[in-house]
């Protein structure tokens, strides 16, 4: 129907009026329907196990390497491609969790990375993506293919004063969803080899992952660093460098920077801000154009 209307002349707008639909839903349409690829975007979630060490007592304890009992490893991974309701996953087995063997699981979410363009989760640059790449070194695996990563807690911590910016705290206040309640317990039990437990923590882990999703789109507008989803698409015209969408809103205040005049733009399925990439000054006014001193 929204690919019919286009078809007879119709804009974007009037295909909005026409159905009562929200801007983006149109162009999620005429993107499938003309088949607009996007880059591959995964989000993605793991769940580690507690590493098991002998200590002294309780309090100001320096523990030394020769202390440690078990390593830490992977017990589960949730992932999903943006926009794709399906979640895919891993977790480990009973032995495998007693153990510490991830082999298996760390594998499969590396040939997703080998595929993503683009990867988001929340705290990657501190635990998920340094914790991957321990365990994917630990089993023998090369670096992934070059991807790029959206840590939507650097993202929270940046732009926003919260009171907390931890994943629960944020989807519950920002899209009114929260992770599955858990206890310390769990992972206990799940170093004990407890399946039962292991499946718990594979539906807590993908709870996680579309909390995280809902969180993303919710961030995604102020993501002023955000992957230009632009370089990924070709001969598409001029597109949203936050989500790909071409319906731009080119009526609003111009961008400056000390030296340039830019115009701006705010994306109508998205509402991020972006700008052209080169100034509109002509030439006269770039020439009689001053700047202030450095110091």
């Amino acid at each position: 129907m929204v690919y019919d209307l286009q078809g007879l002349g119709l804009t974007t707008d009037e295909i909005v009026q026409h159905m009562d639909v929200k801007a983006s839903s149109v162009e999620r349409y005429l993107r499938i329907a003309t088949q607009k690829v996007l880059p591959k975007i995964l989000i993605y979630d793991v769940e580690t196990s507690p590493m098991e060490v002998l200590v002294w007592g309780l309090y100001k304890q320096r523990i030394p390497i020769d202390n440690i009992v078990k390593e830490w490893a992977i017990l589960s991974w949730a992932a999903k491609w943006l926009n794709n309701p399906n979640v895919m996953s891993a977790v480990v087995t009973p032995k495998q969790a007693t153990d510490r063997k991830d082999k298996d699981v760390v594998e499969k979410l590396w040939s997703l990375f080998e595929e993503a363009d683009v990867v988001v989760a929340h705290n990657a640059l501190k635990f998920d993506n340094r914790k991957m790449n321990a365990r994917w070194k630990v089993n023998g695996l090369m670096p992934c293919s070059p991807f790029q990563t959206i840590d939507t807690l650097k993202v929270a911590q940046k732009s926003f004063a919260f009171s907390s910016h931890k994943l629960n705290y944020l989807t519950d206040l920002l899209v009114g969803n929260q992770k599955i309640k858990t206890e310390y317990g769990l992972w206990k039990r799940c170093i004990n080899g407890e399946q039962e437990s292991l499946d718990e923590m594979l539906r807590y882990n993908k709870q996680d992952v579309l909390i995280l999703e809902d969180l993303y789109f919710e961030l995604r507008p102020w993501i002023k660093s955000h992957p230009n989803i632009g370089l990924y698409l070709d001969g598409t015209g001029e597109v949203c460098a936050n989500c790909g969408s071409s319906l731009l809103d080119w009526d609003i205040k111009p961008y400056y920077t000390s030296v340039g005049r830019f115009k701006a733009y705010r994306c109508k399925s998205c509402c991020a801000i972006g700008r052209s990439r080169y100034s509109d000054l002509s030439q006269e006014e770039r020439k009689n154009l001053l700047v202030g001193t450095a110091r």
